[in-house]
């Protein structure tokens, strides 16, 4: 069967780890997971084996995800939470002035960056998360209180993540000028940006589509533990 580009959205983290981010892979046959240290994500094919690799997988990490269809799991774990986002496409560029100073973060901001997302949205972003792709922020006063960048990549999409304020500096329009630079940066590589938004967070979703994001599809995130 021929999958086509936009069908591969459906299964995002499966297709990231066999495409762009394969050398991040463990690689358990028909279902595949992020090296841990990188992010708590995995993807599936077939179901009849993801049993077996959210066993093998668990023996690395406590707390993780499955992105997609709901998997089968080992009878010594269970299914925590479904955490239902909307997934979200943009088509074109976004049109809005950059008045900010972005900077482009490196592994020597790892520590700052770590510690703002986490702040915000705690058990997502990893040590080596910010190896999957570029992230950009905006500092005042020497600290760090605005990130966005990117994470799920694919031949065809790269996933916009980690779009995160500061709770002090909230209402200011960072997120908005972060998005408009990762949107237009991924545009530029010749990539269709998207994201996963929960589908209980109204504020961001009018943000999004304000911006010029559609919705594509629900999309379910099963979070596993022991």
């Amino acid at each position: 069967m021929i999958i086509s580009e936009e069908t591969k959205l459906d299964n995002p983290v499966w297709y990231s780890l066999s495409e762009n981010h394969q050398q991040f892979a463990i690689d358990y046959g028909n279902t595949k997971f992020y090296n841990p240290n990188y992010g708590p994500f995995g993807g599936f094919i077939a179901l009849e084996n993801t049993a077996m690799a959210t066993q093998k997988y668990s023996a690395l990490i406590d707390n993780y995800f499955v992105v997609g269809e709901k998997p089968e799991i080992a009878p010594n774990l269970k299914i925590a939470k479904e955490l239902v986002c909307l997934q979200m496409v943009i088509n074109e560029k976004i049109q809005l002035p950059i008045d900010i100073e972005i900077v482009k973060l490196t592994t020597d901001h790892n520590e700052i960056l770590c510690d703002l997302v986490n702040l915000v949205q705690p058990g997502y972003f990893k040590n080596k998360t910010i190896l999957l792709g570029d992230y950009y922020g905006i500092f005042k006063d020497n600290q760090l209180i605005a990130v966005t960048g990117e994470r799920m990549k694919m031949n065809t999409f790269t996933e916009l993540s980690a779009i995160i304020t500061h709770p002090d500096y909230t209402g200011k329009g960072y997120a908005k000028q972060l998005i408009t630079h990762v949107v237009n940066t991924i545009f530029d590589q010749a990539k269709v940006p998207f994201l996963h938004v929960a589908e209980t967070n109204l504020g961001a979703i009018a943000l999004y589509q304000k911006l010029g994001f559609t919705t594509r599809r629900k999309m379910s995130f099963w979070n596993i533990t022991k």
